[in-house]
């Protein structure tokens, strides 16, 4: 997957490092998963939070505001900066694995 979404500032930082008051850094996110719906990506997010990735999910206006979960307008999307686009896809491979064991124990 090599879409990279527009360039959005990121929140001002209170980092010392981080320039004049107001400064805006300029982030260009790259979408690491797709899902079936908002709510799967918002987990998705709150796991690669979990880890320190910066994460965001979003969903065309129209197909969040009607609940879609197919399609185009349904399809979600988790992006990452683009620095931490490979650690994320390794995390979400390695719980994929993790969870496809598991599944193959239960039968």
């Amino acid at each position: 997957m090599t879409d990279i979404q527009p360039v959005h500032p990121l929140p001002e930082s209170h980092d010392s490092d981080a320039g004049q008051p107001g400064d805006v850094e300029q982030v260009r996110w790259e979408v690491v998963e797709r899902t079936a719906g908002i709510t799967p990506a918002e987990i998705i997010v709150g796991r690669l939070q979990a880890e320190g990735i910066p994460a965001r999910a979003w969903q065309e206006g129209a197909g969040e505001a009607l609940g879609l979960m197919v399609g185009l307008l349904g399809t979600a999307h988790v992006v990452v900066p683009e620095e931490f686009a490979a650690r994320a896809r390794a995390i979400l491979a390695a719980d994929a694995a993790a969870y496809a064991a598991e599944m193959e124990e239960e039968e």
